[in-house]
């Protein structure tokens, strides 16, 4: 039994998009696209607290449609707990409504920094301190709301093969 809603969760350039497409392709699900970075796309890469509470929302709003009109699994590539994350990175602090969401997924994939960082126009931390402490705050995140989460490396294929063996090992 897989897990109906699955999140890709980790620092930019770790290959959850990717991923997440693969994993749709693969189990016959559907897959939410990262509403941040259409968001960055069109408004700029200049957040504020307003502007990730707007992307967190927005998001949970497409995976709430999505569950609601049968989607099973659910890739989410991304969530509100890795919008609180980007709070975090970006003013050393989040809006409380980031601690009062609850709609989490069954399991999350944690995605390992060990793929190169690619500059695309929307990405902002790529020196190797920023992404270690980006993945740290993501995995602190994770162990601090109690959900479920597996840790996902590997280059290539392996990378892919891992994420099947995470989702494989689930247990409601």
């Amino acid at each position: 039994m897989i897990p109906r809603t699955i999140c890709l969760h980790g620092p930019e350039s770790v290959g959850k998009t990717t991923i997440a497409r693969r994993l749709a392709e693969h189990f016959g699900g559907e897959m939410l696209d990262e509403y941040g970075r259409d968001y960055a796309e069109a408004h700029g890469i200049m957040f504020t607290m307003r502007d990730l509470i707007e992307i967190a929302q927005n998001h949970d709003a497409g995976a709430r449609m999505l569950l609601a009109e049968g989607a099973d699994p659910l890739i989410l590539d991304t969530d509100p707990l890795m919008t609180a994350v980007w709070a975090d990175m970006l003013f050393a602090k989040r809006d409380p409504w980031f601690d009062a969401w609850d709609n989490t997924a069954d399991l999350y994939l944690l995605f390992d920094i060990d793929l190169p960082w690619i500059k695309d126009g929307t990405r902002m931390f790529g020196t190797e301190p920023l992404r270690r402490r980006f993945f740290e705050l993501s995995k602190a995140e994770l162990e601090r709301r109690g959900v479920r989460w597996a840790l996902v490396s590997g280059q290539g294929e392996a990378r892919f093969e891992a994420a099947l063996a995470a989702i494989a090992a689930y247990r409601p």
